[in-house]
Parts: structure tokens; sequence; C-alpha cells
């Protein structure tokens, strides 16, 4: 496993990570407990050591199962997690309706609100680290800029809690690039990034951070599943599925990107690699990636992202894969 540096933190990161979204539930049509353990503890064992989860991944339930799974490990485990989406109080700037299963068009049983004051940072760190059965936080990010909260506010309360011990490098996630020069001297960035999703290289974010010597943290590599090489056009998707009216995983759309990852195979059979396997190789090697977020529900699934570790594609290889994804 190749592991990198999380800006300047000092902390070394692999390449390849854990993405604990999925396991809580949220969004995915839920989850089971024993799996989504199973998945961590493969992980681990294959030297995976960047766990990234958040209290919105199930109301607080991917960190209590990440806890869980991590006790008696911690110490190899690069924690990371987010605050600024709550659900508990109304304050900051409103998000959107949701409930037990995912987001509603109409108002439903929970209100999530994008919070960055001071008071409800503190307050989220104190739960997260409740669920989580630790002391710290190796990475604390805020999931979503809050408008309605100085950016100052929120870098001095982030601070203060480093300098408490609690946390021990600061990032960012989903922030505008004018954020993240309000922001300063940060050590991550986390992004959607993925051959599909690549606003990145266009925006200014990517080169930003690479002169400001900002990780970048690449959420979704394989674009909920789509680029694995494993979705049919008969899957059919579950109530509270993000990806049940999601034009991106229409019929049509699944059979061209499906052909698309086909004509990679010859790539992927010189690597003795799984069409998933590739494209996490291709995202990691991306200049500017410094590490790839993938999601896994399952053992199998959480193997087969770790041993990507030890693919080394040549530019040639690349090359040919991002002209393939622009056909």
């Amino acid at each position: 496993m190749l592991y990198r540096e999380l800006g300047t933190s000092g902390i070394r990161a692999s390449a390849v990570g854990f993405g604990a979204w999925a396991i809580g539930g949220w969004m995915w049509g839920g989850t089971q407990e024993d799996d989504a353990i199973g998945a961590i503890h493969a992980s681990l064992d294959l030297s995976v050591n960047l766990i990234d989860t958040a209290p919105i991944y199930g109301y607080g339930l991917s960190e209590e199962i990440v806890g869980k799974a991590i006790r008696g490990r911690r110490d190899k485990v690069v924690l990371a997690t987010k605050c600024g989406m709550i659900w508990d109080r109304e304050q900051g700037e409103f998000f959107f309706h949701a409930d037990s299963k995912g987001i509603t068009p109409r108002p439903s049983e929970k209100k999530i609100y994008k919070c960055l004051r001071p008071d409800s940072i503190r307050a989220e760190l104190e739960q997260s680290l409740r669920r989580l059965g630790t002391d710290h936080i190796d990475l604390y990010q805020t999931h979503w800029q809050d408008a309605t909260t100085p950016i100052a506010d929120t870098v001095a309360a982030l601070q203060q809690l480093k300098d408490e011990g609690k946390i021990r490098a600061i990032g960012v996630s989903n922030a505008k690039l004018d954020e993240l020069r309000a922001y300063g001297q940060i050590d991550t960035d986390q992004e959607k990034f993925s051959m599909l999703d690549r606003d990145l290289e266009s925006n200014g974010i990517l080169a930003y951070c690479q002169e400001k010597n900002i990780a970048m943290l690449a959420y979704s590599p394989l674009a909920n599943g789509l680029l694995t090489g494993k979705m049919g056009p008969e899957r059919q998707f579950g109530e509270g599925d993000l990806r049940r009216m999601n034009p991106r995983f229409s019929k049509a759309n699944r059979q061209r990107i499906n052909a698309m990852l086909e004509s990679l195979q010859p790539i992927a059979q010189r690597h003795g690699a799984s069409i998933a396997q590739l494209v996490i190789a291709w995202t990691s090697a991306q200049p500017g990636i410094t590490c790839v977020l993938c999601g896994a529900r399952n053992q199998s699934q959480a193997t087969e992202n770790a041993r990507t570790g030890g693919i080394s594609l040549s530019t040639d290889e690349m090359d040919a894969m991002s002209k393939a994804v622009q056909a």
C-alpha cells in the first residue's frame, strides 16, 4: 500500500481509504452491521489505514459502526470525520428535508442544516468522540460550508480543538475556491472526483490545493458504483437508494457506461485487475489526488478496493483510459 502525507499535518494516510457513507445505510437503502464491520476489518488487514465517516451518515450510525470496528485497533487508524450537518436543532443555513431513508422533496421528519458555529462544532465533536469510542479525531473536516457563520469563526473553533489535542488535522469538504482561500492553510480538502466527475481540474481547486500543499481526498471515485463494471441494465434500486431516480443511473446510461468500461478490459487483464480496481488506480494516479475514498458494504468489496494499492498504470494506459471516457 502506498501512503501519502495529509498536507503539513505529519499524518501519513493510505492512498486508498475506506469511505463509510454507505455503511450508515442512509441514502443507500439500509445496512448490515456485521457486513460493514467485516468490510472495515478487511480493509485494515490489507493496510488501509484511512477511514472517513461523518455524523450525517445514518444520523450517527456510520460513526457507531466504525467505532465498533476499530475497537482494539485505534492506533492503526487515521480516523477522519466531519462537522457541519446537523438535524437535532434549527441553526445555521437550512439545507434540505430528510427522513430515515434519505433526502425528501417535501417537509418530513427531519430538517438538515449546515451549521459551523463554534458552539455547534464543539457539540458535534463531543458526540462523534462518543460514537467512535475515541479521545481524538485525526482529521476533522467541515462537511459543507455554512454561509451564516464567518469562516474566521469556524477556523478559530477548529484551531482551538486542535490546540486542546482533540483533533490532529483540519480539513474541509465540498468547498468553493473562494471558501478554500478564506480557510487559509488547512491540511485537506475532500471533493467528488472520478472519471465521470472532473470539475476539480477546471474550477481551480485542484491547482490551488497543489500550490498550497493541501491534500486532496477524492470521494465517489466509482461514481456510486456506476464505474465498477458490475451494474448491469437489469439492476433495480430499492426505496431509499440515492440512485433510484438519478438519471445517471438510467438503464440507457448504464449500458453506455458499461460499453466504455468493456473497452478497458485489455488494460485490466494486463494487470490482473477488475474494472473497479483499474478505475480506482487511474483516479489515485491523477496529479494532485492524495487519497481515494472507496466505499464498501462487505468484506469482498473492501478487499477488492484495498488491493488496488499495488497497481501502477503506464502513461499510455492512463491516456487510453482518459480518451475512452471522453469518447
